[in-house]
């Protein structure tokens, strides 16, 4: 069979393989929803832009695999990368068993190196051992659970976010990703891009969005974006981020705050120097996401040089999550 990588249009991908994954991965949401919001991020500007449907198909046949590709930049101390974010792998049940997603994953790094991407990466929900055939690399993925009580608490001025906040978002988020030697940059089309899926986030039934910012003259001092789970007794961190030495203070009683009358704060491990200013509460390997990179050029090995040297912080937030 010849078999050949074809990219998909959104709505091809939409009618042909959405509703083949809509039970594993649509957390609840309709057919229509899942479709939906699905199209609404392949039409942000970053959608239209660096979001691609890919499928393996041979001798005329429908798609004998899928994945989705995200095109992002990143850094290795000063030297600026592109990667790729392989995410929504999938085969449908008639042709699983015959290599076809090694097949169509092994397809899909040949292009990218062609094009010029220095490492791609992913999250594994499965056994990490098919991906490391494939020249992926396990990298840090834990998660920290505190008690909402262990933090400080003291009046803080928290305010819903706002449109005007985003700016000061941004300012916050770059002012500390300065501070660490890698990471997956964040232009305006991926904040944009972060918006749509709050958005969509928002939407979801069981979950209460938090998204507070503690401002300071005309800027934003420090954020927090989170969902409070009653059924759980948790509040689940997304990012949070501060914009200077002065406002790193404000972190743990912005966090309590978030977590108003939960017992338990969780999130993914931060990435430095957020996690410095956590207690060490109780962390543990992620079962699931489990961050995974591979090198297409020596740019990226030394990004995964980086990322497996972090130590006792993460390398990656949970908005980077595809």
């Amino acid at each position: 069979m010849n078999l050949r990588l074809e990219e998909l249009p959104p709505q091809t991908y939409a009618d042909q393989i959405l509703p083949l994954t809509h039970s594993l991965w649509a957390q609840g949401r309709s057919l229509d929803a899942y479709v939906a919001q699905t199209l609404d991020l392949a039409q942000t500007t970053y959608g239209r832009h660096h979001y691609h449907m890919f499928a393996l198909t041979g001798n005329g046949s429908a798609a004998l695999a899928s994945f989705k590709r995200y095109e992002r930049d990143a850094r290795a101390g000063n030297q600026r990368l592109r990667a790729i974010g392989i995410g929504a792998v999938f085969t449908p049940e008639e042709h699983r068993g015959r290599g076809y997603a090694s097949a169509m994953l092994g397809l899909a790094l040949d292009r990218a190196r062609g094009e010029g991407f220095d490492f791609a990466y992913l999250f594994s929900d499965i056994h990490p051992q098919f991906y490391r055939q494939l020249g992926f690399v396990e990298l840090s993925s834990r998660s920290i659970s505190l008690r909402a009580d262990s933090l400080r608490d003291e009046r803080l001025e928290a305010q819903p976010l706002s449109e005007r906040d985003w700016r000061g978002l941004r300012t916050c988020f770059d002012a500390c990703d300065a501070q660490r030697s890698f990471g997956l940059k964040r232009s305006p089309l991926v904040w944009d891009w972060i918006r749509t899926r709050m958005r969509h986030r928002g939407q979801h039934p069981h979950e209460q969005p938090v998204q507070l910012v503690v401002r300071r003259s005309k800027g934003v001092a420090a954020y927090v974006i989170a969902q409070r789970e009653p059924a759980h007794d948790a509040c689940v961190v997304d990012e949070l981020a501060f914009a200077d030495h002065d406002a790193a203070g404000l972190m743990a009683p912005l966090l309590r705050s978030a977590a108003g009358d939960l017992r338990r704060i969780v999130a993914w491990l931060p990435p430095a120097p957020v996690r410095s200013l956590l207690p060490r509460g109780a962390v543990r390997r992620r079962t699931g996401a489990i961050w995974m990179a591979a090198p297409l050029t020596p740019g990226g090995s030394r990004f995964l040089d980086l990322a497996k040297a972090s130590g006792s912080a993460d390398g990656i937030w949970s908005f980077d999550h595809i």
